[in-house]
């Protein structure tokens, strides 16, 4: 297995594509930390890996993070992977955004990783190195026509994020890549392609002329924490059928 005994945090994981890719870890080995705000699905999630550990974690609280890494270190005594999964998206145009839901959005999507790669750095390195994986979007690469502004804020900003964790922290044996995926089938997805617009603007982008499936997502970052991954950092790696290509 590709992730055998590798000790793994991930956040947003008690449902979506968060979850899925906590299924994937678990799969290929790895021993998963399911970390997230929502405490009764959290807590079902680790009752369906049948393993794991669920912690909440509020992503924009930094004391948050230090007991949700406590808890891990106690179980575990070390940290090889941080999936920073955790988003938001308050669909608004720019001139409709109020103040308060762009603060709201900061908070999840930029101060949650920060904090999280902040605290997770002295662990890993202790740990003698590890992997900071975190899910940014093709709103991260490009201006995207069909995507509110401040969400490709936050998602552009969470890319150079992760290339200056990368750069800066490679001397520690600690590798750092975002992911990038375009519209991913999840539920929420699924109700907004009921409309025959909205689906053939979302299928007509995409070269390889379907959506992603959450497990495309889930397998990139199967490799990317995985040893087959060991000289790839500051990478922003498109899982989008091509659609950043064009």
């Amino acid at each position: 297995m590709r992730l055998s005994n590798k000790v793994a945090m991930i956040t947003g994981a008690a449902r979506g594509l968060g979850a899925v890719v906590a299924r994937r870890f678990q799969e290929e080995g790895a021993r998963v930390f399911v970390g997230d705000i929502r405490v009764e699905e959290g807590e079902r999630m680790v009752r369906e890996l049948g393993s794991g550990v669920f912690l909440r974690l509020d992503v924009t609280s930094e004391e948050s993070w230090k007991a949700a890494f406590a808890a891990v270190l106690a179980e575990t005594g070390r940290l090889d992977i941080l999936i920073n999964n955790a988003g938001i998206n308050i669909r608004k145009d720019i001139e409709e955004m109020s103040v308060e839901s762009l603060d709201s959005m900061l908070a999840v999507n930029i101060k949650g990783p920060f904090l999280g790669i902040k605290h997770a750095l002295p662990i890993l390195r202790r740990s003698g190195g590890g992997t900071i994986l975190n899910m940014s979007s093709i709103c991260g690469l490009v201006g995207h026509k069909y995507t509110q502004e401040a969400y490709s804020a936050t998602k552009g900003a969470l890319t150079l994020l992760t290339k200056s964790v990368a750069t800066r922290y490679a001397k520690d044996n600690i590798r750092c890549n975002s992911i990038h995926p375009s519209t991913v089938d999840t539920p929420l997805t699924q109700a907004m392609l009921q409309d025959p617009m909205r689906r053939a603007e979302r299928f007509g982008e995409i070269p390889l002329g379907r959506i992603a499936t959450a497990v495309d997502v889930a397998n990139a970052f199967v490799f990317l924490a995985s040893d087959e991954a060991s000289f790839i950092s500051g990478a922003a790696f498109p899982v989008d059928g091509g659609l950043t290509a064009c």
